[in-house]
């Protein structure tokens, strides 16, 4: 929903800021993929070492925040800050553990896609059960198209390219990213600030505590034969798309229509997948290419169905809040 405050981000501002948000979130499966090659750390070590790394540099970034941006967000209830902080922990760990795996199991590009493409549509129907918010014809058709997106990927794709272990971990990595929109969403009904720097450096420290005996029985520190390179990548993980991508993420979607910023995180994927072919040599069969086009085809429909439904809701306020002033009158 846009900010109409008098310090809100401009729009071409804010819009630049989501678009290198998804590009720089297309990059962390590639930097695990190069993990993977050149070592033998796990993907809970890895999400491990992602959550250290980037509490630290957002820990930075809430030292350095200027006290007035503090008070603007001081106003939510401790009880329902609680809550959205440890769903959001749990729900951030499940999402980038579950993603780094289906990387490592089926590769990144049917990885992003699945996870990028399923978590709208888990958005959708979970909204729809949680909150009784419809589907409408458009969500019906997006979800529809999202479920043949995954058939085409699972039984048309080679063993080789797609592995049916992968897609899955890639799917309940997109139920952990579902969970924390819901979540976000239904905590925020009522309206009232919320601190989303502050919810998201917590996040990160509840996954590094729930993570580390994982991480420690997977190998904490992995052996490999290029420990620089490890550690350079570990280093771009935590500083570009994590602490980086979140703090620009935030600061766009402020201003930004939802339905816009989902289409925008599309970018995600289809980066993801150029990588995957251009510098780590994966190779896309046609099935893989058709399921990609369907699964993002089913999330730019949601995206629509969304503006659509938000302009009548507009429109419908609106009308009421001029009769209230007619019959006041």
């Amino acid at each position: 929903m846009p900010n109409s405050s008098p310090s809100a981000l401009p729009v071409g501002r804010s819009l630049l800021y989501l678009i290198v948000a998804g590009i720089a979130w297309g990059t962390a499966g590639a930097a695990a993929s190069l993990i993977f090659r050149v070592s033998d750390m796990g993907p809970l070590a890895l999400s491990f070492w992602r959550c250290v790394g980037g509490l630290v540099l957002l820990l930075g970034a809430l030292a350095l925040r200027p006290r007035r941006a503090v008070s603007r967000t001081a106003a939510e209830p401790r009880g329902r800050r609680t809550a959205r902080i440890l769903g959001t922990g749990i729900g951030l760990t499940v999402f980038q553990s579950a993603y780094f795996a289906a990387v490592q199991n089926t590769g990144l590009a049917v990885g992003t896609v699945v996870t990028l493409g399923a978590g709208p549509v888990l958005i959708a129907v979970g909204a729809r059960l949680t909150m009784g918010e419809r589907l409408g014809r458009g969500g019906l058709i997006a979800a529809t198209g999202a479920l043949a997106g995954l058939a085409v990927l699972v039984l048309g794709g080679g063993a080789a390219e797609v592995r049916p272990l992968g897609v899955i971990l890639a799917v309940v990595s997109a139920a952990g990213y579902a969970a924390i929109t819901l979540l976000t969403r239904w905590l925020g009904r009522d309206g009232g600030a919320t601190d989303a720097l502050g919810t998201t450096t917590w996040a990160f420290a509840i996954g590094a505590v729930g993570l580390l005996p994982f991480a420690v029985a997977e190998g904490l520190v992995p052996h490999t034969g290029s420990p620089l390179r490890v550690v350079l990548l570990l280093l771009y993980v935590a500083a570009v798309p994590t602490a980086l991508a979140y703090a620009l993420y935030f600061a766009g979607a402020a201003v930004v229509r939802a339905a816009t910023v989902s289409v925008i995180m599309l970018l995600e994927p289809v980066s993801a997948a150029l990588i995957a072919v251009s510098l780590l040599g994966e190779r896309l069969t046609s099935a893989i290419v058709l399921g990609t086009l369907l699964l993002l085809a089913a999330v730019t429909g949601l995206a629509f169905a969304e503006a659509r439904t938000a302009a009548v809701r507009r429109r419908v306020e609106e009308m009421e809040r001029i009769e209230e002033e007619a019959v006041a009158v």
